[in-house]
């Protein structure tokens, strides 16, 4: 870690502290996603991490991404799930897959957080299977655009004005800005979740939406290369979420047992609970190193998909075993409401699922090893 990435923490974490852990249990409670909240990082200039400073952002790397991620989960994971759509998905995807008009005419309203945005690949009938997507654009006689679909399971779908759109264009994946007020494009209703509630998600319509030429993201049938340039941050970005959660459910149930007596004794001095608080421990510590490590090799020009899904693989389950054993640890105080690890533990399930599941992260991991052997 550098001075800068040191430096990114110590800012993060008092933020975290400070702004997002007070908000956190309302908003999971109210399956709301606190847009004020977001725009506060974006005047700290945390919502451009990776954006170069030249056009606005922090001008930082993936290692400074994680950072952020992990120390805004480590209070809510599901607002971060939020953030993560926006200053990921749509923010570091659009900058390097647009151009320069693109980006003068859509960054300054992003990168403050004046407009929500979020991206838009999952679909009702298809979603790890990119390839099988159903939503189509054609090209008009004037020259634009015009979308047919729907896309589901849509991470600030209810809040953005502006997404970015993957549709097949003669059968080939292309990217399009598609804005809230263009005719045709609507959103369905909230989609309730079991956990990530402080981040809201739903369903994307596109009826006949006109999509102006200067729109079109890249190139037509350029949108794989941007989706899969794109993957490598989003996974390490949902790894340090775990990272998070892990953390903070480690932190919970070692103070909890240090506090707590049992039979004459601290909670810590039973052989079970030492069990559950050192294979935490150990996990926590594999993901850091793991996470971290990999984040070092990831880069706008430098791709890590081997190391990037053995990451978000390992640190999701880990994630979720630890915040199941600090339930455990907490007995009845875990599964209700007031230390909070019942909600780390239903946000953790997301890991598992969320931009790629486990399955699919296997599926890669043996392609890549196995490939020219």
């Amino acid at each position: 870690m550098s001075d800068e990435h040191d430096l990114v923490r110590q800012t993060v974490r008092q933020l975290a502290a400070t702004r997002v852990e007070p908000q956190a249990m309302a908003h999971d409670e109210s399956a709301t996603f606190n847009v004020e909240l977001l725009r506060e990082l974006g005047k700290l200039g945390l919502i451009g991490v990776t954006v170069p400073e030249a056009d606005g952002g922090a001008g930082l790397d993936a290692t400074a991404a994680c950072i952020v991620h992990e120390e805004l989960a480590y209070a809510d994971p599901g607002f971060t799930l939020g953030y993560l759509a926006h200053a990921l998905l749509f923010v570091n995807n659009f900058y390097y897959a647009g151009n320069a008009a693109q980006r003068a005419r859509y960054l300054p309203m992003v990168l403050t957080g004046e407009r929500v945005a979020a991206m838009a690949m999952s679909e009702p009938a298809v979603g790890t299977d990119v390839m099988g997507m159903q939503t189509v654009a054609r090209r008009d006689s004037g020259g634009d655009y015009v979308l047919d679909g729907r896309k589901t399971f849509i991470t600030n779908g209810p809040e953005a004005s502006v997404v970015l759109v993957y549709a097949k264009l003669d059968e080939r994946i292309t990217t399009f800005i598609v804005e809230r007020g263009f005719a045709g494009f609507s959103s369905a209703p909230k989609i309730p979740k079991l956990g990530m509630r402080a981040s809201t998600m739903c369903e994307l319509v596109f009826e006949a939406v006109r999509v102006p030429a200067e729109n079109l993201v890249g190139s037509e049938g350029g949108g794989i290369t941007n989706m899969m340039r794109n993957l490598e941050i989003e996974r390490l970005g949902l790894s340090a979420i775990s990272l998070g959660i892990a953390r903070r459910c480690l932190d919970v149930m070692v103070r909890y047992a240090t506090e707590r007596h049992t039979f004459g004794k601290p909670l810590a001095e039973h052989g079970q609970i030492q069990r559950y608080i050192g294979d935490s421990y150990a996990k926590v510590e594999a993901m850091r190193a793991l996470v971290y490590s990999v984040a070092a090799s990831v880069g706008p020009t430098q791709r890590n998909r081997l190391g990037t899904d053995a990451a978000k693989l390992f640190s999701s389950t880990a994630a979720k075993e630890v915040a199941d054993a600090a339930v455990q640890v907490l007995g009845g105080y875990g599964y209700c409401a007031e230390y909070r690890v019942e909600q780390f533990l239903r946000d953790a399930k997301l890991m598992e699922i969320g931009g790629g599941t486990l399955e699919a992260h296997q599926k890669n991991i043996t392609r890549d090893l196995t490939r020219g052997s």
